[in-house]
């Protein structure tokens, strides 16, 4: 099979809620990498052959096709198009891995993949709040189909990590202490310039916005997310706002376009669990594309896996046996923050950034998702 290469990856920092990036126009946002990509690459971009990019909540801004619109934004040729993909928090790994198979597959040589979100501007799950409008209280609601198979139980990402703090034994002594790491290794690899090269200064904003000192007095005063839970706001990924973008070529379009890949997408896999508890998939996932890839977790130089609550990293490395001191080393979406449409291309490009500067060469990456789903992307330094 034809391989697929990223030739270049580049992101917006990351903003926090109400920060830096909070005014702008969600296609302006994803325009920033788009632009900042081509300019880097310097590839023509009349060559691309399409633009995938992740968002969630399309609505407002973020609606009528976002992937064409931030490719527009940015002054791009108007014979290129685009297409954006929902696989809720997925959804820019998603974009990644669809840009590479297109390439794999032998139909397109040139794709731009990644994903904007601005959850300042519309917040978390306004399209099902919108949906309330008209009659429709959650997604599943009214479906006879779902309450056959499901019920009316409660499907809420608070209650799938709360639900995985208890069958893995997580304390919440042990996700705060995750915490405070997340937030410590962000805060060092910004200190030291690790974020610099990857990320273009977007709205007068240069660096990430969300790590903080940890607070540990104000971090045992917080109250949990569900009444006699473990987790709290500490230990839950940040309402952030960013965008990310990475140009995936085939070897003829290296060729053609005279380009030095910087890494070969090495393995590409998604598995879905049960949507209840919605954010265990990373678990069988990662064994599933570690047998398909004939790997094992210690062939991992680094792993990003995104923090969408403490629990389940915690849970995934009791069920993987992976070196913590592998993982997120940079500090996860705890600390940087989830923008969602944007986190699977900025963790990508955060992972390609720091296999260079480490020399590593595997490099593994997984996300839970809505509806019980996760992607795995190995990728190969070159």
């Amino acid at each position: 099979m034809a391989e697929a290469y990223i030739v270049d990856a580049v992101r917006t920092p990351v903003g926090r809620r109400g920060g830096g990036l909070a005014d702008m126009h969600s296609a302006d946002l994803g325009a920033a990498s788009i632009k900042a990509l081509m300019e880097r690459t310097g590839v023509d971009p009349g060559a691309i052959d399409d633009v995938v990019f992740g968002c969630v909540d399309t609505i407002g801004p973020q609606a009528g096709d976002i992937a064409r619109t931030a490719w527009l934004v940015a002054g791009l040729p108007l014979h290129v198009p685009g297409t954006t993909i929902d696989r809720q928090c997925g959804s820019s790994q998603q974009a990644v891995h669809f840009a590479a198979q297109g390439v794999m597959s032998g139909t397109q040589d040139l794709v731009v993949a990644g994903g904007v979100q601005n959850m300042s501007m519309i917040p978390i799950s306004s399209a099902m709040i919108v949906g309330q409008e008209f009659g429709h209280e959650t997604p599943f609601t009214g479906s006879p189909g779902w309450a056959a198979r499901f019920g009316d139980q409660e499907v809420s990402q608070f209650r799938a990590a709360e639900m995985i703090a208890e069958k893995w034994n997580c304390t919440r002594d042990d996700m705060e202490a995750y915490a405070v790491e997340s937030h410590e290794r962000a805060i060092r690899a910004r200190a030291e310039g690790r974020f610099e090269t990857q990320i273009v200064p977007t709205n007068g904003l240069s660096i990430d916005e969300c790590p903080r000192e940890p607070n540990w007095e104000k971090l045992r005063s917080l109250p949990t997310l569900t009444e006699g839970g473990r987790s709290t706001a500490a230990c839950a990924s940040q309402i952030s706002d960013a965008s990310a973008s990475l140009l995936i070529a085939s070897e003829q379009a290296l060729k053609d376009h005279n380009l030095t890949p910087r890494a070969r997408i090495h393995h590409l896999s998604v598995l879905a669990d049960d949507p209840v508890w919605m954010l265990t998939a990373p678990i069988p996932a990662t064994a599933h594309a570690l047998k398909k890839a004939g790997m094992t977790i210690d062939d991992m130089d680094l792993i990003e896996i995104n923090e969408a609550f403490a629990s389940v990293v915690l849970a995934w490395q009791k069920e993987t046996g992976a070196d913590l001191a592998k993982v997120n080393v940079n500090g996860g979406a705890i600390a940087l923050g989830h923008p969602l449409g944007a986190t699977g291309a900025r963790l990508m490009t955060t992972l390609l950034f720091e296999l260079e500067r480490t020399g590593g060469r595997y490099g593994l990456q997984t996300m839970c998702e809505g509806g019980g789903q996760a992607n795995v992307t190995i990728i190969e330094r070159l």
